[in-house]
């Protein structure tokens, strides 16, 4: 599974990249607004911390602009992704970029045939946003394991890219029903490489090698 990391923060993406484990980044127009920059500058910075997908999302709701503005922001780095919201509007627009060759991220999906029908016009990922339908007692996982089946039954190349990761056990859930990408905020990640148990053994360990006299152990000092 592809991990992408879902911020619009330059130091947030920077440190995470050293571990050599994100593969992309996700934004939307609350997390540009949020850092209080310019749209286009954020963006192409991100672009050149990060060698791989970029979602940017369009901002107008209706079939028009909408288009307009994913061309425009296509334009800014061979890596972007648009990102569409799946509203009818957004289906049309979806169609046109796709032609356009342009990639897409068609996300708030929340149910498989939003995700059927935007594979079927030749969207690059859709995001289906698993926390909220939890917190609304629909199951996330089991939609993310719907769409799978959907598109491995007619070998759409569409990937699925898990969104609303609110915490570690959403990842590994996703990462179970076969999630193509999951894009996690970095409190997430966190939470992701860091184990209370891990750090207690480590203590254990590291105890009983300071036992050991110290021309013993000089290799390391």
């Amino acid at each position: 599974m592809e991990i992408f990391i879902d911020t619009a923060n330059i130091d947030e993406i920077k440190k995470y990249s050293k571990f050599g484990i994100i593969d992309g980044v996700t934004t939307n127009p609350a997390l540009i607004a949020k850092e209080g920059k310019n749209f286009k500058d954020v963006l192409v910075e991100i672009c050149d911390i990060v060698d791989g997908p970029i979602s940017a999302e369009v901002v107008s709701t209706d079939t028009e602009n909408m288009i307009r503005e994913g061309r425009l922001i296509n334009q800014l780095h061979k890596n972007i992704v648009v990102k569409l919201p799946s509203i009818p509007e957004g289906f049309e627009a979806l169609n046109v970029l796709s032609s356009d060759g342009i990639k897409t991220n068609f996300t708030v999906v929340y149910t498989s045939n939003q995700a059927l029908l935007a594979a079927k016009l030749g969207a690059t990922y859709v995001s289906p946003f698993v926390g909220r339908l939890d917190v609304n007692s629909t199951s996330g996982s089991d939609l993310i394991s719907e769409i799978v089946c959907m598109y491995e039954n007619y070998n759409f190349d569409t990937k699925v890219l898990a969104a609303s990761m609110r915490n570690s056990i959403y990842v590994k859930d996703a990462a179970l029903a076969g999630a193509h990408v999951a894009t996690i905020p970095p409190e997430i990640l966190d939470q992701m490489m860091n184990s209370e148990l891990s750090n207690i053994a480590l203590e254990g360990f590291l105890d009983e090698w300071k036992k050991l006299p110290k021309e013993k152990r000089n290799y390391f000092e």
